[in-house]
C-alpha cells in the first residue's frame, strides 16, 4: 500500500471511478444513438494540474461546522470565506438536506460547494410579488450586453477585452519559461488568476442583470440565439464568448421560477431586428452595419436594438391569439419543388424553441424518410 493512501478519503477514488463510469456510459449511448445531443467521444485521461482538479463527497461526515467553517472527511475543519449561517439554520430546521460536497481548485484557490435539496416556496402567479414592470423584451448583443424594450441599455463591460493585454503578457512569459521549472509554475498560476478574475467579473455582472429582470418583470422575452454558430465567426468569436449570452438565458430559466415570473423564448428565425415595431412592415435589406431602423412605410426611425426589444415584448401579446391564416409550408407542395419558408413567428416556454421547424427542413426530412 502506498504511504499516502491512509491520508486520502475513499471518496476521492470512488468519485473518480463514478465519473469514469458515467463517461463510458455516455460514450456508449451516444455511439448507439440512445443519447440526445451532440456525440460524446471516448473519455480522456485528465492529468492533475492540466484539468479542473476536483473530487466529490457523498458519504461520511461533511457539512457546515460553525459560522465560517466546514467539516470534510479526512481533512477536518476548514475555515471558509463565506458565512454558513443560512445553510446551518436550514439544515437544523429540516428545510434542507445535504446531497454531496464538491471540492475543487481554481487558480490555486480551493472551493467547496454543497449540493443541497431545499424546500423553496415558488410563487404560483406573478401577482404574489410586487413588481414595477410588466412584460419586457431583452435583445442581447455584442455592442451592448442587453437592450430592454423600456429603452434601458445595459453596457457591455468587455471584461476579457480589458484584460487582454495582461493575458498576452502572462501567456508569453509562460510560453518562454522552461518546462518543469519553478518559474513556469509561478507564471502558470499568474495566468490562471487573470482568467479566473475575468470569469468572476463576468459571472457577477450576469447574475446582477438576470436577478433584477426576474424580480421586476412579470414576463421576460428573449431570443433563441444560436451562440455556438455565432462563435464560429472568427471575427466575432471572442466578442460573443465574452458576453455570455447563453449564460443569461440559463440563469433566467431557473430564476424566473424562483421569483414567480415567466420566461418566453422567441423563435430563432423571428426577424425581430428587421420588423418595424410601429406598423409591422419588414425590411429584409437591413444589414448589421445599419444601427438605426428606418421604416419606409410609417417613417419610424429608432435604434435597431430597441426596435428588436419592442418586437420581442409585443410577441407575447401576439402569441396569445392564434393566427388562422399563418403563412408556412403546406403539405400539398411536391417534394421536388421549393417549399415556402415564410411563416408566422412563434414563442415557447423556457427550455423549448418557439415555432415550427422551417418548411424546407421538414420537406427534406420527409424526403429522407420516403427514400
Amino acid at each position: 500500500m502506498a504511504p499516502w493512501w491512509a491520508g486520502c478519503s475513499k471518496e476521492a477514488f470512488s468519485a473518480g471511478l463514478d465519473r469514469l463510469a458515467r463517461a463510458l456510459k455516455s460514450f456508449s449511448d451516444a455511439k448507439n444513438g440512445k443519447r440526445k445531443g451532440r456525440r460524446v467521444g471516448f473519455p480522456r485521461f485528465k492529468k492533475r494540474g492540466k484539468a479542473r482538479d476536483s473530487f466529490r463527497y457523498t458519504t461520511g461526515v461533511y457539512g457546515p461546522a460553525g459560522d465560517r467553517r466546514v467539516k470534510l472527511p479526512r481533512i477536518g475543519r476548514v475555515r471558509v470565506h463565506e458565512p454558513m449561517g443560512a445553510l446551518t439554520s436550514r439544515l437544523a430546521d429540516g428545510r434542507a438536506r445535504l446531497l454531496g460536497a464538491t471540492v475543487s481548485r481554481t487558480a490555486r484557490r480551493w472551493f467547496v460547494s454543497f449540493t443541497v435539496e431545499v424546500d423553496r416556496e415558488i410563487p404560483d402567479t406573478p401577482s404574489r410579488r410586487q413588481r414595477t414592470g410588466g412584460a419586457v423584451g431583452v435583445d442581447l448583443g455584442v455592442k451592448h450586453l442587453a437592450v430592454l424594450s423600456t429603452g434601458e441599455t445595459i453596457p457591455n463591460p468587455r471584461h476579457l477585452a480589458t484584460s487582454l493585454r495582461r493575458l498576452r503578457t502572462a501567456s508569453r512569459a509562460y510560453t518562454r519559461s522552461k518546462p518543469g521549472s519553478v518559474g513556469r509554475h509561478k507564471r502558470a498560476a499568474r495566468l490562471a488568476r487573470i482568467h479566473a478574475r475575468v470569469a468572476a467579473q463576468r459571472r457577477d455582472g450576469l447574475h446582477t442583470l438576470t436577478t433584477r429582470l426576474a424580480k421586476t418583470h412579470d414576463v421576460i422575452v428573449v431570443e433563441d440565439l444560436h451562440v455556438a454558430g455565432m462563435a464560429r465567426n472568427r471575427h466575432l468569436a471572442r466578442a460573443v464568448s465574452d458576453t455570455g449570452m447563453a449564460e443569461v438565458r440559463r440563469q433566467l430559466v431557473y430564476k424566473t421560477s424562483w421569483y414567480g415570473s415567466r420566461l418566453v423564448v422567441a423563435d430563432r428565425w423571428y426577424p425581430s431586428s428587421r420588423t418595424c415595431s410601429g406598423c409591422g412592415r419588414r425590411n429584409p435589406s437591413l444589414t448589421l452595419s445599419d444601427r438605426t431602423f428606418t421604416c419606409p412605410s410609417c417613417g419610424l426611425a429608432v435604434d435597431r436594438d430597441v426596435n428588436a426589444a419592442v418586437n420581442l415584448r409585443d410577441l407575447v401579446a401576439a402569441s396569445a391569439s392564434e393566427t388562422q391564416n399563418a403563412r408556412g409550408g403546406d403539405r400539398k407542395t411536391a417534394l421536388a419543388r421549393q417549399v415556402p419558408v415564410k411563416r408566422e413567428p412563434g414563442t415557447a416556454r423556457a427550455g423549448q424553441t418557439g415555432g415550427a421547424i422551417p418548411s424546407r427542413v421538414a420537406a427534406r426530412q420527409r424526403l429522407t424518410h420516403a427514400s
